[in-house]
């Protein structure tokens, strides 16, 4: 799992530097969230983002896997009930496809990988990747023609591409590329999302917008999806990003606009109109409290229990306090789309 090879990076600069950040009043639809999971007990920035592994043999036992930056990975089962803890480092972000999970750790400078036993539903470390840079930040995977791919991304705008077939992950993976997204230095990254049926991986990067990647050619420059001055709802941070996908490639694409307590939909297929914006409101009953600040996220369409269309699950800052007690509400996809007309 440790080897990787150097390879000469693809410096592809974007665009001019963007205005200074205004936050915005704009139309948004409320959207009650319907579970949260047991808090990270305590004060201080903790919780960061989610991913959703969906146990096909029995929905019911699916998991949410969420970043605890201060110590490790926590995993939920869709009731919140805190199942497991794994002790890995201070871990950003996690995203998986299939029984595969990574994380960047930015105590250990390294991708972590986890392994998902679908017999018994039950999360372990299997090894680190060293990145050979500091403080990998954001981290996104994908799996496409048998090949898993890990894309850490850096505060300095860099995105590595991490590759190997799936069935020999645990013999090592190379590094495949490094893309410059946005002005060397100067250009925050964090939240990725692999689509992987339309050939496109979308970038956030914090104090700009949104961009899309060529996932069939690593060296085509980056495209702007969205940015923060168009007044599609972004402000800054742009946070977490993820997809909910029809069966035909359809689907969209959700955004955090982490300072406004937002999120901003968009077609997934180009040219990725803006849907609507919605926030995530404390449950009807009161018993949940409502989101804000919202970094990582994460979107299944899968039917679950509870959530025949699928679910969102979104870090929330606070429980019910900024920086105390920091959890995940699972929100009900069903609400989302008929609340923004989606189809």
């Amino acid at each position: 799992m440790k080897r990787h090879l150097p390879l000469a990076a693809l410096l592809l600069s974007a665009c001019a530097l963007e205005p200074a950040q205004q936050i915005y009043a704009i139309d948004t639809a409320p959207i009650p969230a319907a579970v949260e999971t047991a808090p990270m007990t305590g004060t201080g920035d903790k919780a960061d983002d989610p991913a959703v592994w969906v146990n096909w043999a029995d929905p019911a036992g699916s998991l949410i896997l969420g970043t605890n930056k201060d110590e490790g990975l926590h995993v939920y089962n869709l009731s919140g009930e805190e199942l497991q803890f794994l002790d890995v480092g201070r871990v950003n972000n996690v995203d998986l496809r299939g029984n595969l999970a990574v994380a960047s750790n930015d105590e250990t400078n390294s991708v972590s990988w986890f392994a998902i036993d679908p017999a018994t539903a039950t999360v372990s470390h299997i090894g680190d990747t060293p990145t050979t840079k500091d403080e990998p930040y954001g981290i996104c995977a994908g799996l496409l023609d048998e090949v898993f791919y890990a894309m850490p991304t850096y505060k300095d705008g860099l995105v590595q591409v991490w590759a190997a077939p799936e069935d020999k992950v645990a013999e090592g993976v190379d590094l495949v590329a490094e893309i410059q997204v946005g002005q060397f230095g100067k250009r925050q990254l964090e939240g990725c999302v692999f689509d992987e049926a339309n050939d496109q991986v979308f970038v956030g990067e914090e104090e700009h917008g949104i961009w899309k990647l060529d996932l069939s050619d690593w060296t085509a420059a980056p495209v702007s999806v969205d940015t923060i001055a168009a007044g599609n709802g972004l402000v800054a941070d742009v946070e977490g990003l993820d997809i909910w996908t029809g069966q035909t490639g359809e689907g969209y694409l959700v955004a955090s606009a982490q300072a406004a307590d937002r999120f901003v939909v968009y077609d997934l297929k180009a040219p990725h109109a803006p849907r609507g914006v919605f926030t995530v409101t404390a449950s009807a009953d009161g018993s949940i409290d409502a989101v804000t600040h919202t970094d990582g996220l994460d979107v299944n369409s899968a039917p679950l229990p509870g959530f025949p269309n699928g679910v969102l699950v979104v870090q929330d800052d606070g429980n019910p306090e900024s920086g105390v007690d920091q959890n995940f509400k699972l929100v009900d996809w069903t609400l989302i789309r008929d609340a923004l007309g989606l189809d």
